[in-house]
């Protein structure tokens, strides 16, 4: 790996960690899951985790709304009601990343996506990373859009 690609790299890895913090606070949630990395991922500036889910019908407003749909869901199967305003968490962050372990294993099977193609970390290596969850927030999101993780995979895979 070169310096550029390495360099490119810490700026998709800030904008990524950075942006899914702020996509769970902005839902009330104190750590990002694997659906935030996805959030974060879409708005990445190589476009391609937009691309993919576009390919498949998706846009992230879509995406944002079912993942909030799926929060809901799984508070509502305990008894807890979703807050009416959403919820957000007030001010920045404060002290290290942290994020749920399901979450750090998407991260790490993303960047070891990317050192497989040689390819500096996209957006689309965190999209086929998701593909591989079979259970939370994110796959119960794509399923209620009517995405199939393995056409998502292919579409991420074919940009």
């Amino acid at each position: 790996m070169g310096i550029v690609t390495a360099l490119r790299d810490l700026r998709t890895v800030r904008a990524l960690l950075t942006g899914a913090e702020a996509e769970s606070r902005s839902a009330g949630e104190p750590v990002p899951g694997p659906e935030h990395l996805l959030l974060a991922a879409t708005a990445l500036p190589d476009g391609t985790a937009a691309a993919a889910l576009a390919r498949v019908g998706v846009d992230a407003a879509q995406l944002r709304t079912a993942i909030e749909a799926a929060h809901a869901a799984a508070l509502a199967s305990v008894g807890v009601a979703a807050d009416a305003d959403g919820g957000g968490l007030q001010g920045p962050a404060t002290g290290p990343m942290r994020s749920t372990p399901q979450a750090q294993r998407v991260f790490r099977q993303a960047v070891a996506a990317a050192r497989a193609a040689r390819s500096p970390l996209r957006g689309t290596h965190v999209v086929v990373a998701v593909c591989d969850l079979e259970h939370g927030a994110t796959a119960r999101a794509l399923a209620a859009l009517g995405v199939d993780r393995e056409e998502l995979r292919a579409a991420a895979l074919s940009g």
